[in-house]
């Protein structure tokens, strides 16, 4: 019996295990990056979610620029916003005697992190930033459409912009939703068919069967609605373009697993 009891213990244990490694998160680099430029301070000046920027008296511009809108006029690679973040300056601006002119004008001026967040972090920012603004965009037009249906159907409030985030969603498996990027949609969606389910029905068949699943998908904050009844007749194909699009991108910078706090 005590064999029979140790065994059952060390079983359990293992199970406890199993499932504490399976839920570990795995936020893509954006949704990092959103959350460290949160922690940093980031917002206090670029305003919620980078989204809106603070007036900024004595600068022509006016105001501080906003990832969504204005990033672009400042940054257009990635490189360059990475050089915004660790220097508080492009090369390209700092060169210029009239936008340092400018810069002495304002109130408010970007400080350098370099030193205060780490190579990691600063990339993950990068690609906050990007998600924000929209950039990339996808060149194919199926691709390119899916976009714009996913903009339409509301999907980017839960799963953010270009689906590329993992928003806080409480009593949800691992915490949040999963971006479209993020190696946790893997997990969810095995295929097109499955894909299709999760878009009209809300959920797949394979995880609507699973009582464990089940069980996380009831107590989710936020649910996956069913969007059937408002898909026009190439939505699904649209948006599978588009998602297969930004997963071919997002390989290049894929999450690991069990980063939910960022390197600073």
């Amino acid at each position: 019996m005590r064999r029979i009891a140790m065994a059952v213990v060390f079983l359990t244990f293992v199970a406890v295990l199993a499932a504490a490694y399976a839920r570990r998160p795995s936020l893509p680099p954006a949704e990092r990056g959103r959350r460290l430029a949160e922690r940093t301070g980031c917002f206090g000046c670029h305003g919620p979610g980078g989204m809106r920027g603070a007036n900024n008296p004595g600068r022509l511009d006016k105001t501080v620029p906003n990832f969504e809108d204005d990033v672009m006029m400042y940054a257009k690679t990635p490189d360059e916003i990475h050089e915004w973040i660790h220097n508080g300056v492009t090369r390209k601006k700092a060169a210029s005697t009239t936008w340092r002119a400018d810069r002495e004008r304002g109130t408010l001026r970007m400080p350098a992190f370099r030193g205060r967040m780490s190579e990691r972090g600063m990339d993950d920012l990068v690609a906050y930033v990007m998600a924000a603004s929209g950039t990339p965009e996808p060149e194919d037009s199926l691709a390119a459409r899916g976009l714009g249906r996913a903009e339409a159907l509301g999907c980017v409030g839960c799963h953010g912009p270009g689906g590329r985030l993992a928003r806080t969603n409480p009593g949800s498996w691992k915490g949040y939703v999963p971006s479209w990027d993020g190696s946790d949609f893997s997990e969810l969606v095995r295929d097109s068919v499955e894909f299709r389910q999760w878009v009209e029905r809300g959920v797949s068949l394979r995880f609507q069967t699973n009582p464990l699943a089940a069980y996380f998908l009831r107590g989710a904050v936020l649910k996956m609605p069913a969007y059937e009844k408002h898909l026009e007749p190439l939505d699904v194909p649209e948006l599978w373009a588009y998602v297969i699009w930004l997963r071919s991108m997002g390989s290049r910078a894929t999450a690991t697993p069990g980063e939910e706090h960022e390197h600073e």
